[in-house]
């Protein structure tokens, strides 16, 4: 069996390890990678985006499955590309089509699928340039904090909390006429804000079916205490603490099959991961958005729960079938700290040497933002690499993360020493 996994981050590398450990001793490629993932896989240097390059990679390896990492190849339309080609449609692609990936590359979209399935969420509206003022009204219907929402994909930077109403005005007029977030904010969704704790749901569908996987919170700003800049994610916990079964009986009631039954009612076939970001307000779970793939950081947080063969898992993802695969969690916590270059998420600097990875004993060390320079391996992004370790519970994995944390290092290297702190 031969796999290609599309991406270069630490969701990736912990997919390729993941499918390393398969029984069936698969084939790895991952396109295009990076130094972690050249240790379990045959790194391809092609971009994501790179559909002709990819296809030519499928024919002349002999790839049997696709695995799709991030968002990008998905709102552009990877799996109708094969779909629509007679020599690759037999390749099944994880990941949903153009039409679904619109959960995750339109916020307005997203709101409607939400609202006209009855499935929970903020009240919204959204906004274009010439509709500038009446936003601006209905900015002043809400109470603070105000939540301002790029429609397009931003790179995970699109999304504005504001608690003064005239700030709130000018930033919308910044992002609709002003394009600061270039043509992802042609339209602007404004939110009721809500209250509450955030974690994430993942879900594995072949279109018919589906498995719940392991629940997980991350955290996104830069600064300790949640303060500072969004990031990609500086970390995850898994399981979620605070999610009791009464909780997680309400998130499968009330979201996950209004989600699934949805799709089908729309008449969508949708194959592959759904990550449904949620806030708990009260004792009951809130849909804050929908991606169409593994969520980065929580991936090194997931998939090293699943004691299933992910290759497995995946198979009968892209056959239909996986109403006959058990699906078997560790029931241990898992966390993950990444570590970030110094000035993430504004200028940083590529190319530091990286040491003290083999030294890492008690965890496991993901790469981010890595490549290899001859025989060393240095920095080359903002989130560097993430230490993924097991506890009873998630002060234990955290010291363990945070153990092999410090048996690493580069220059200006940062983490965040306080995760967990709002877990009680």
């Amino acid at each position: 069996m031969k796999v290609l996994i599309l991406g270069s981050g630490a969701r990736e590398h912990t997919m390729a390890w993941k499918l390393s450990q398969s029984p069936e001793n698969p084939h790895i490629y991952v396109a295009p990678g990076n130094a972690g993932t050249a240790d379990v896989a045959t790194n391809l240097p092609l971009s994501v985006t790179d559909f002709t390059g990819i296809a030519q990679a499928v024919h002349q390896f002999g790839i049997d499955l696709v695995l799709v990492g991030p968002e990008d190849p998905l709102v552009q339309g990877i799996s109708d590309f094969f779909a629509a080609d007679p020599t690759l449609a037999h390749v099944p692609v994880i990941g949903p089509n153009k039409t679904a990936a619109q959960l995750e590359g339109s916020k307005q979209y997203a709101k409607e699928f939400l609202i006209r399935h009855g499935i929970p969420t903020a009240a919204y509206a959204a906004f274009t340039a010439d509709t500038l003022a009446e936003g601006q009204a209905f900015l002043t219907t809400l109470k603070a904090p105000y939540v301002l929402k790029a429609d397009g994909l931003a790179a995970g930077k699109g999304v504005l909390i504001l608690s003064d109403l005239q700030e709130a005005q000018s930033a919308l007029a910044e992002m609709l006429v002003d394009q600061k977030f270039g043509a992802a904010s042609q339209t602007v969704v404004i939110e009721e804000f809500l209250s509450g704790i955030e974690l994430s749901c993942f879900v594995l569908t072949d279109g018919t079916s589906y498995k719940v996987l392991p629940t997980a919170k991350d955290y996104k700003r830069i600064g300790e205490g949640d303060t500072g800049l969004n990031t990609g994610g500086m970390g995850a916990i898994s399981p979620v603490p605070f999610a009791d079964q009464e909780f997680l009986d309400k998130v499968h009631e009330r979201i996950v099959v209004p989600t699934i039954e949805g799709l089908k009612k729309d008449n969508i076939t949708y194959v592959g991961f759904i990550f449904i970001g949620l806030i708990k307000v009260g004792d009951d779970p809130f849909v804050i958005e929908y991606n169409v793939r593994m969520g980065d950081p929580e991936t090194e947080v997931v998939l090293p729960r699943i004691k299933t063969d992910l290759l497995t898992l995946l198979r009968a993802t892209g056959q239909g079938k996986l109403h006959e695969v058990a699906l078997e969690t560790d029931t241990r916590t898992a966390t993950t700290v990444m570590a970030v270059a110094g000035g993430y998420p504004e200028a940083y600097e590529k190319g530091h040497p990286i040491s003290g990875i083999d030294q890492v004993k008690n965890a496991l060390v993901f790469q981010a933002g890595t490549a290899q320079n001859g025989d060393q391996v240095c920095t080359n992004g903002g989130r560097v690499l993430a230490v993924t370790a097991f506890g009873t519970d998630y002060k234990q994995a955290l010291a363990q993360s945070y153990l092999g944390l410090s048996q690493i290092s580069f220059q200006d290297m940062y983490y965040r020493k306080d995760l967990g702190f709002d877990l009680g």
